[in-house]
């Protein structure tokens, strides 16, 4: 097929032409991999000579490779799927090519174990945010960052966790010279302590005035697209169905929260921690809970009841329905038998084609690379995720471009007074403080002319 690149894409790949460092920073459908893939193959003709791809798996084996395979421009381009058994991706880096592309959760054993020297001299990262400080693949990376002679960054959700998250990223991008070398210079300089016991720090929070400074910091390598401004986007409806416990049921969540423990018949369930306690909690809101064997005790219906009214009055059309337990998925099946998980090529393809009414998607399978749009235009939300790139993701499944079926809608089932309510507001809040950083350095494009920085000056 032949490229004819948007003005966007012309202006994003001419970006990472003219920087060694590049951070872009692109909403889903704008097309980032075809973007990369145009500038490497430009720079493979001048100073560049081998490049790494790192990308989640799925995207690494299938993505990547299929926008090679479906590009004309791109026909003499040589690569490599790094993955498989030790054995394999050992041969796979052994083998000459051009382009090298591995799964992320390999970044630590490419860089100390595989006994390959590490000698690309680009390397692009396919979703910079999940390369956390906390991270090993971040910290093996840091140690070769100085050998790499040009490196890119993508990802659609920068700040998925708040602006702390963004050292992290900066740091591998340009080795510390925006945001600092050290997270404790980032925080010291942006941020002030926000829960705390005695001596102990929980969090931070930003200074007056330092979400405007760390955007200008980096705004001279960043480039940001939103996909409402550069595609053909279907109106989207986000909606909260609220449903309440009995007094009976509140008792028992009540009695988690108060004393982290409840018995429920002969079982007893106990949250040894804030976060045991926080999962539990989200279980109680959808209905049921896991005892300390992994047992299931149902505890209400209310979720169940509130997504059959929603499935009545989508009257017969296809509805997606997001859980996060294992046993959401049992019991909306059970309450729905005609009810399908999306796992295969086949389920998807089925989907798509409109021949199953009932989809069930988890979040951790719903990310890059899967297009759903074609089947159907409702999303459920059974139970919530506290990830804002997981939620982003998952909704970018049916929200964008290609949606022929109708205005998207979102529902969110939330049960009242519960800690669904501090997910959904959680998500909310991160998802201002996101768009805040895509905003402030989005590039515009005018008439055919490239421009960047909110000053709107020609790069």
């Amino acid at each position: 097929m032949k490229y004819s690149p948007h003005d966007y894409q012309a202006f994003a790949t001419n970006f990472i032409l003219t920087h060694p460092v590049a951070a872009i920073l692109l909403d889903m459908g704008l097309g980032k991999t075809v973007i990369a893939l145009s500038a490497m193959h430009e720079l493979l003709k001048n100073d560049i000579h081998k490049i790494l791809v790192i990308a989640p798996k799925r995207v690494a084996v299938s993505t990547w490779p299929a926008e090679i395979a479906k590009w004309d421009f791109l026909s003499d381009l040589t690569y490599q799927v790094v993955v498989g058994t030790e054995a394999q991706r050992r041969r796979a880096l052994q083998q000459d090519a051009q382009l090298y592309i591995i799964n992320r959760e390999n970044t630590t054993w490419l860089v100390e174990k595989s006994g390959v020297p590490f000698d690309f001299d680009m390397v692009c990262i396919d979703e910079l945010s999940s390369f956390k400080a906390i991270t090993k693949r971040f910290k093996s990376l840091l140690k070769v960052r100085p050998e790499i002679k040009r490196i890119i960054g993508l990802t659609g959700t920068p700040s998925s966790n708040g602006l702390m998250d963004l050292w992290a990223e900066f740091r591998l991008l340009d080795c510390g010279q925006r945001l600092g070398r050290y997270i404790t210079q980032y925080r010291t300089r942006w941020f002030l302590p926000d829960k705390r016991n005695a001596q102990v720090i929980f969090s931070y929070k930003p200074r007056p005035g330092a979400e405007e400074e760390i955007y200008e910091a980096i705004s001279d390598i960043t480039i940001s697209m939103k996909s409402v401004d550069y595609l053909d986007m279907p109106d989207r409806i986000d909606a909260v169905t609220e449903v309440e416990m009995s007094d009976k049921e509140w008792k028992v969540y009540n009695d988690l929260q108060t004393e982290m423990v409840v018995e429920l018949g002969e079982e007893e369930i106990d949250a040894m921690n804030a976060a045991v306690l926080s999962n539990k909690l989200v279980q109680l809101s959808a209905g049921a809970v896991y005892t300390e064997d992994k047992h299931t005790i149902k505890v209400h219906d209310k979720k169940l009841d509130a997504l059959e009214e929603l499935i009545e009055e989508a009257c017969g059309q296809p509805v997606l329905v997001a859980y996060w337990y294992k046993h959401d998925k049992a019991r909306i099946l059970e309450r729905f038998p005609e009810a399908r998980v999306l796992g295969t090529v086949k389920d998807i393809d089925d989907w798509n084609a409109g021949k199953i009414p009932i989809a069930l998607i988890h979040p951790m399978s719903a990310g890059h690379g899967l297009n759903l749009q074609q089947g159907g235009h409702i999303l459920i939300w059974f139970t919530m995720t506290w990830s804002l790139e997981l939620y982003q993701q998952t909704v970018g499944r049916l929200y964008r471009q290609g949606q022929k079926n109708g205005t998207v809608t979102i529902q969110h089932i939330v049960t009242k007074g519960t800690i669904d309510e501090a997910i959904l507001t959680a998500l909310q809040k991160k998802g201002r403080t996101q768009d805040a950083l895509i905003d402030a350095v989005k590039a515009i494009v005018r008439g055919g002319g490239a421009y960047g920085k909110a000053d709107n000056k020609p790069v």
